[in-house]
């Protein structure tokens, strides 16, 4: 699939839409001919893939094979309805797209990296699917549940859109469709934290697909699920832990750093938890491309 402003800020990467049970995904995937590793790697709010743009070839370049993916939603996969109680949208959902996804390429166990929304999604991922997740990389989020059980008043201050996007349809749909580049401008600008990171080409993508209103309700329909079904299945699963290593890092300029011990929370979740933070904000990808590579290699390789 040719797609030239996609090409223009990654290459090297082929890009195709692959059906899943429930949904279809875009899916970019590294074009060399490694036997490496593969490597899933999974973007968050306001994103799409391309949030990997500087990361995703240092893995290539390393031998890594790699698959950045579009979360139903999000980008340029479908934008399926939200279904009863938002369900799918629940990360249980979309983590099966991304299990199906790997599948149809070939690759049945993988590492998965995934930030914000994406790692909630490989959290869950991780809990239904452990055969599949080889290893699991989150940045910069504590566990779901963790974060709406300590809610207080920095917290919803710092975040205030995990409360406004819940609100009943179609209040936020319509307050972002009224000018959804101020909304994805100051959104952006808010949780980056280092300056002279910020790229215009790849912020124009972004709100493209920011601007499409089947979007911006599925956005609000995650972040509805993640706090009504999505706590739901937390809730039933509270005594399971990950078995897959897990590598945690954040920013330390942000605010998953500033107000959780994060290896601690995911120490109550996982059974095997490394990590650190680093010197920037909530877009780790984008703000700290070298040390998230170095990072991920080093955990990727064991």
């Amino acid at each position: 699939m040719l797609d030239p402003a996609a090409d223009a800020i990654m290459p090297g990467f082929r890009r195709l839409d692959l059906d899943t049970t429930s949904a279809r995904i875009r899916v970019a995937v590294s074009t060399s001919n490694h036997s490496g590793p593969p490597v899933l790697l999974l973007h968050g709010h306001p994103q799409t893939h391309l949030t990997w743009y500087r990361v995703a070839p240092r893995l290539v370049e390393a031998g890594c094979t790699i698959v950045a993916a579009d979360l139903r939603g999000y980008g340029d996969s479908s934008k399926p309805p939200g279904g009863e109680g938002h369900a799918n949208y629940s990360k249980r959902a979309m983590a099966l797209d991304q299990v199906e996804v790997m599948r149809a390429l070939g690759h049945e166990r993988f590492a998965v990296v995934g930030h914000d929304r994406g790692g909630r999604v490989a959290h869950r991922m991780a809990l239904d699917h452990p055969g599949a997740v080889e290893r699991l990389a989150l940045l910069d989020i504590a566990p779901t549940a963790t974060m709406y059980a300590r809610t207080n008043r920095e917290f919803a201050t710092r975040y205030f859109w995990w409360f406004f996007l819940i609100q009943p349809f179609d209040l936020p749909e319509r307050m972002i469709g009224a000018d959804p580049e101020h909304f994805l401008r100051r959104h952006i600008a808010g949780q980056t934290k280092n300056p002279g990171t910020e790229n215009e080409a790849l912020f124009r993508e972004y709100l493209r697909c920011y601007r499409d209103p089947a979007a911006i309700h599925a956005i609000c329909e995650d972040y509805r699920a993640a706090a009504s079904i999505d706590l739901d299945h937390d809730a039933a699963d509270a005594d399971a832990r990950v078995t897959a290593p897990l590598l945690a890092l954040w920013g330390a300029k942000g605010t998953v750093g500033a107000l959780y011990d994060v290896l601690e929370t995911w120490r109550e979740k996982a059974l095997d938890v490394r990590g650190r933070a680093l010197d920037c904000g909530h877009t780790l990808q984008e703000e700290a491309p070298d040390e998230i590579a170095a990072e991920l290699l080093r955990f990727l390789k064991g």
